[in-house]
């Protein structure tokens, strides 16, 4: 996916010191440009487009870089003084995100050899304060990554924002389709589809359960055969699940069937991610007809989502968009990602803890060890059967955790520092599961949660910081608040109330 995509680096600088000076600037950039992509620390390739002299040419790069699709973002440096009015008219136009470094070329100061000449090839200092001022003139909202060129620790921070530029690019052509319509009277799944359209780029679409019966009545039944025989193959089991003559196979044959019939559709439609709802299962003389889905399609939705397919439970179209940006960011990592929900809590003093699970619906990704496919009865919703699913538990490592809200006047993103336990055998309660300690403590966490209005879904990471999130909060234009070790609810409290005058005072923010 990464390599469809590329980052733009565009030198400021000007004519002032000369020709012979931009000769020189410009050759430092590309040896700095090609510094970076050997590095073997940037996921997203950098490609130099030259030094901006005027204002001329910084509009025609901002132009250019807005209707490139393979561009996702743009890096800039101010090798020397570049003066900041000639990168209004650019900055004005530029709709992709921005990335301002603040470095320079050489490491030190050669204090004996230094001279006018080398100053005037050496002005980052001051180069990069210019641009910094223009840019919070304009409010214009950008990344700043401080630090020399060549040092690890620079190159993984602009590494975090390269792989946020990606998901916030595959966003804006991403589409959700809801499978039925929400749970209903369930509030915080619901918000405005409209304003996350502008807000965030994805479209979200309805389609009637009843719309996918062409689809599953287009499944080839030796397609089904090989899909089931794939699970065999792929995941632990009972070996009594192979005899075909039983009902628990049929359910195994069925979730294949309904998974075949959800990769047509999200094919057909071009779509990144779905939600489902257990009220809403299409036909309900399935069991005698045997034309539509005899369960919630959760084995389906577990292999999609460890595909990158965008998942939301109860039709909850903004954990499905945020999951598949999440999926996308951490492409090439190894640690996994999920969907989950807050099931029930634990109080066991300093380790008292939130079981994460779902009713089927987690993603193997995150599996300690290898998932068991496995069917049980399942009593909720429209369908009351036995139906498959992976069964598992998490592994045991820090992780972060996001969610959205629709507040009326904004979207706000919760993060949340947590940290995956061992959790005990569910003998009756056969799903995929994790149990999470949020962090400062179980305490302050879950009531920093509720106080944020933070959802009973969120979207899970082993490999993602919160500098992930930071970076996409700005890019996108959303408040942003962090549970982490050092939170207080005082001041958390504190901050949500700063928050809301600032939004209240900024409408601009949101027009």
């Amino acid at each position: 996916m990464y390599e469809n995509y590329e980052i733009w680096w565009v030198t400021g600088a000007q004519l002032l010191y000369g020709g012979d000076a931009v000769v020189a600037v410009d050759a430092h950039s590309k040896e700095m440009v090609e510094g970076l992509n050997k590095s073997g620390n940037l996921p997203v390739k950098v490609v130099y487009k030259g030094t901006a002299n005027s204002s001329s040419e910084v509009e025609d790069i901002m132009k250019a870089a807005n209707n490139d699709p393979r561009c996702a973002g743009i890096i800039t440096w101010m090798h020397t003084f570049s003066p900041a009015k000639m990168w209004i008219h650019g900055l004005k136009i530029l709709s992709k995100p921005l990335l301002h470094f603040h470095t320079q070329y050489n490491a030190e100061i050669p204090w004996k050899t230094m001279d006018m000449d080398f100053m005037n090839l050496n002005q980052s200092a001051h180069g990069d304060r210019e641009f910094g001022h223009i840019c919070a003139r304009m409010r214009v909202r950008r990344k700043v990554v401080t630090g020399y060129w060549k040092d690890e620790e620079a190159q993984k921070r602009i590494a975090v924002w390269q792989r946020v530029c990606v998901a916030w690019a595959d966003s804006q052509d991403m589409r959700i389709i809801r499978f039925g319509d929400q749970m209903n009277n369930v509030a915080v799944t619901d918000g405005d589809k409209v304003e996350a359209e502008i807000r965030m780029g994805y479209h979200v679409d309805y389609m009637p359960f009843s719309s996918l019966m062409p689809y599953f009545d287009a499944v080839k039944d030796e397609d089904v055969d090989a899909l089931v025989a794939e699970y065999f193959k792929l995941y632990a089991h009972d070996k009594k699940l192979e005899d075909k003559s039983t009902e628990e196979y049929r359910k195994v044959w069925n979730s294949a069937k309904a998974e075949l019939t959800l990769r047509a559709v999200l094919k057909d439609k071009g779509a990144k991610g779905f939600t489902t709802n257990f009220d809403d299962l299409g036909d309900v003389n399935v069991e005698t007809t045997g034309r539509g889905f005899d369960q919630i399609p959760g084995l389906a939705s577990q292999r999609l989502m460890a595909e990158g397919y965008g998942f939301g439970a109860e039709g909850d179209w903004k954990s499905a968009a945020l999951y598949r940006t999440l999926w996308v960011m951490t492409q090439g990592m190894k640690g996994g990602c999920s969907f989950l929900e807050d099931y029930t809590l634990n109080f066991d003093g300093k380790k008292s803890s939130i079981l994460q699970a779902h009713m089927l619906e987690v993603c193997p990704l995150i599996a300690e060890e290898r998932p068991r496919l496995e069917v049980h009865f399942l009593g909720i919703g429209i369908r009351k059967s036995l139906t498959a699913r992976l069964v598992f538990t998490s592994k045991p490592e820090k992780g972060v955790t996001a969610t959205v809200v629709d507040m009326g006047n904004r979207f706000r993103l919760i993060v949340n520092d947590v940290e995956c336990i061992k959790s005990k055998a569910l003998p009756k309660l056969p799903v995929a599961s994790a149990l999470w300690i949020p962090m400062p403590n179980f305490e302050v966490g879950a009531t920093a949660w509720i106080l944020a209005g933070g959802t009973h879904h969120s979207c899970f990471s082993y490999d993602v910081t919160p500098e992930y999130w930071e970076d996409y909060a700005e890019i996108a234009g959303l408040e942003m608040v962090h549970i982490d070790k050092d939170t207080t609810v005082e001041n958390f409290k504190q901050q949500l109330r700063m928050g809301e005058v600032y939004y209240m005072l900024n409408k601009s923010l949101y027009l």
